[in-house]
């Protein structure tokens, strides 16, 4: 009996052994444990690093400099009046019967730059205006006065007849620096007071072939529309900086970039026009061009920024400061002079007689030569193929006329074929006298595309002949 219960529990212990094995074989799964680090995330900051330093841009207030500056742009409008002749019906019903008169209204806006009411604006917002008003944005409404344009520049200033009106102090231009924040201010598509942010994409910008004005711009993707030409572009600081005159665009509309002038071309021009009427453009006295590959290759330095003279002009400041052909100005008052733009921005913001400082590479040494610069009595005019030179008051005299500029070389054709020489006197265009070689290239310059230009000169035996450009 014993002998079979011995047997029993052995077999049943075997088969729940043989079962066990089978189950732990065969359909338990094996349990897998994964260690898991688990690693603390930081706290995320909106930071850039510069030179070792931390920026926050969620720090850039913009809420100031627009409160400076918003009540300070005004919406400009102006209204010019042009009278249309039919010669058919004045030759049937009289003199007089054919004319038409047609008014066409154009918009910009401006910047108060006085707290009596002087305003900055472009020319190319104001030009051919019979009637200039201006509305501020408490919706106040003033005339306009022209007090004086600088078409090379698109630069012009009016003025209003107000007290204590708000506005916006000049900064700096040269000081500012590429992706640094900036607003532009201005009534676009006539939305009054409109403010957009954005960065200086680039400065020294020279328009050339987008139009007559070259100029070293600077450039900014701050939103600029039609509409906004004239209108302020400030620092962070409310601080203007620029005149929004331009944008690239093929359809009219911002795409990307705009452009401005810079304030402290912007602020020489205004000054000059309250003070003698006039814009007083100074020269260095040299040609050349900037320096590139080619050039620095010839000249046999290794580097690619600069201007480089080709010529120095007999009896100008240059010429007497010892500037030679073939030297590089890298500096100009030590502003850095890079491009073409960067030399011509900051001569326009000089006068005749002004000194500057001029820093610049001969055979491989840097020099410096302190330059007074010099009033322009000479300038090419290649849209019409001549030379000119300003008459000294002993010539004008013995022509027994008081203003003109002379032809000192003929580069057109044509006006040689129709006899043109050297010795005529430019004295009109347009019925407009003209003064020095300054009036013929700002008159000239100002030509809408399709107006007819008429110049009117002396030949060489005092005789006046007139020319027809178009």
């Amino acid at each position: 009996m014993m002998k079979k219960i011995i047997s029993v529990v052995l077999f049943s212990a075997l088969g729940g052994a043989l079962t066990l094995g089978a189950y732990k074989l065969f359909i338990e799964k094996p349990q897998v444990v994964i260690e898991k680090s688990v690693e603390e995330t930081p706290q995320s900051f909106n930071t850039s690093f510069v030179n070792g330093k931390t920026a926050s841009f969620e720090n850039t207030d913009f809420t100031i400099a627009a409160e400076k500056t918003v009540n300070s742009v005004v919406h400009v409008k102006n209204t010019s009046v042009k009278t249309v002749r039919d010669p058919y019906a004045e030759y049937f019903y009289g003199q007089g019967s054919g004319a038409k008169k047609y008014s066409q209204v154009g918009t910009g806006s401006g910047v108060i730059i006085s707290s009596d009411g002087y305003i900055i604006t472009n020319n190319h917002v104001i030009k051919n205006a019979t009637d200039i008003e201006v509305t501020l944005n408490n919706k106040k409404v003033y005339k306009a006065k022209l007090i004086g344009v600088d078409s090379t520049n698109d630069i012009a200033l009016i003025k209003v007849d107000a007290k204590e009106l708000p506005y916006v102090t000049f900064g700096d231009s040269n000081a500012v620096k590429v992706g640094e924040w900036v607003l532009a201010v201005g009534n676009p598509y006539n939305l009054t007071s409109t403010v957009t942010a954005g960065i200086i994409s680039a400065k020294g910008r020279d328009l050339e072939g987008n139009g007559k004005i070259t100029d070293s711009f600077l450039q900014t993707d701050a939103a600029v529309n039609p509409g906004n030409s004239g209108g302020a572009l400030v620092n962070t600081r409310g601080e203007l900086i620029g005149i929004n005159t331009a944008i690239s665009s093929r359809t009219g509309s911002f795409i990307g970039y705009s452009f401005a002038v810079p304030s402290n071309i912007a602020q020489k021009v205004i000054q000059d026009l309250m003070e003698f009427g006039n814009v007083q453009k100074a020269i260095l006295g040299v040609k050349g061009g900037e320096l590139n590959n080619r050039v620095a290759e010839n000249l046999d330095v290794d580097f690619t920024e600069g201007f480089y003279i080709s010529e120095v002009t007999e009896g100008s400041g240059a010429k007497k400061a010892g500037l030679l052909e073939n030297d590089i100005i890298i500096k100009l008052n030590n502003v850095k002079i890079s491009t073409y733009a960067d030399l011509t921005g900051f001569i326009r913001t000089k006068r005749p007689n002004d000194t500057v400082m001029v820093t610049f590479i001969r055979d491989g040494e840097e020099k410096t030569a302190n330059v007074v610069l010099s009033k322009n009595e000479i300038s090419v005019v290649s849209s019409i193929g001549l030379e000119l030179k300003n008459l000294s008051e002993k010539e004008m005299k013995k022509l027994k006329i008081s203003n003109g500029v002379k032809v000192t070389a003929i580069s057109n054709k044509e006006l040689l074929y129709y006899g043109v020489e050297k010795g005529f006197v430019i004295v009109a265009i347009n019925n407009e006298e003209v003064n020095s070689v300054d009036d013929v290239t700002e008159k000239i310059s100002a030509k809408n595309k399709g107006e007819v230009l008429r110049i009117e000169m002396l030949n060489l035996k005092g005789e006046r002949e007139r020319y027809i450009f178009r």
